[in-house]
């Protein structure tokens, strides 16, 4: 009964992970139509009911979320081995999934992309740009790239940036209308440009530290982004002071359209770091990918969280 129904599994899979037809045909490069038929024959075979449709999304029943947890690490294995016989015929394949903030993808994945083309040609590189912290195992993503101090101790993390710093930061024209901070502590005093990840989650504090002495500063002020870019923009249009970081603030300082304050209390923290779950076997691309990132890193880059080493192969 089970022969020849590989294509079918692997295609539910798609389809119970991402919650939508049309984003599982887009992903398999099929017509929504063709993997219906698909699905609905597996469906027909099985004698069960895997998936529940309606007009607006895509759920696994309970039989078919108890198919998917036994299929998706089957489905691993055998990706991982087809990715390992390309491997071993001298041409690296596969795709690795890698979800990152825009920062993280403009100053360590993009750089790295021209070259690792270059040597890889085989081998596909998917990002996913998101604010927010993701399962990347629930979501069958390869890896993922954040600060090293929020991420979760299970996994195995790979410092692949520099040092980092804050700027708080103001423009001209609010300066002339408002005594400037003197301490992180005045700036309860002042209007701020506030910085909430997600709808759910809480306006971040701004952080500071000097002569070994830390302070959370909770901010208030008419305006709260979740963009830094939208920060900088009103930063620059006097209406508030915003705590952004300092590469992001760079070209407004030193074209005079910004003005740094408090700057002996931003001092540099460890950056980014590429993290993914402890395995017996890293797949190739992966593994690969990470060797890039590492060796783009310059080496003068600093980080208190320790360097897990080089990728196991």
């Amino acid at each position: 009964m089970m022969r020849g129904t590989l294509d079918d599994l692997a295609a539910f899979a798609v389809v119970a992970r991402t919650r939508s037809f049309t984003r599982a045909a887009a992903e398999l490069r099929l017509s929504t139509s063709a993997l219906s038929h698909l699905i609905k024959g597996l469906e027909a075979r099985l004698d069960v009911r895997l998936l529940q449709r309606n007009s607006r999304s895509v759920a696994a029943t309970a039989a078919g979320a108890q198919l998917l947890r036994a299929l998706e690490p089957a489905l691993v294995e055998i990706g991982g081995a087809l990715e390992q016989l390309g491997q071993d015929r001298g041409a690296l394949s596969g795709t690795v999934r890698i979800t990152a903030t825009r920062h993280a993808y403009e100053t360590v994945i993009r750089p790295v992309l021209p070259a690792f083309h270059a040597a890889h040609r085989q081998a596909k590189v998917e990002v996913l740009i998101d604010t927010q912290f993701r399962d990347i195992i629930a979501d069958r993503l390869d890896a993922g790239i954040r600060l090293g101090e929020k991420l979760d101790k299970d996994m195995i993390a790979v410092s692949v940036g520099l040092d980092l710093r804050m700027a708080v930061v103001a423009s001209p024209g609010y300066l002339a209308r408002h005594t400037a901070p003197a301490m992180p502590q005045d700036l309860t005093q002042h209007d701020c440009i506030n910085y909430r990840i997600t709808p759910a989650s809480p306006i971040m504090a701004w952080d500071f530290e000097a002569d070994g002495r830390t302070l959370e500063i909770k901010v208030d002020g008419p305006l709260t982004f979740n963009a830094p870019e939208l920060m900088l923009g009103a930063a620059m249009d006097g209406l508030g002071i915003a705590y952004v970081l300092a590469d992001q603030a760079a070209p407004d300082l030193a074209a005079g359209r910004l003005v740094r304050l408090l700057e002996e209390w931003t001092p540099p923290f460890a950056g980014y770091f590429l993290y993914y779950p402890s395995r017996k076997q890293v797949p190739p691309t992966l593994a690969a990918f990470i060797a890039a990132l590492r060796a783009a890193r310059p080496r003068h880059a600093g980080g208190a969280r320790h360097d897990a080493g080089p990728p196991p192969s």
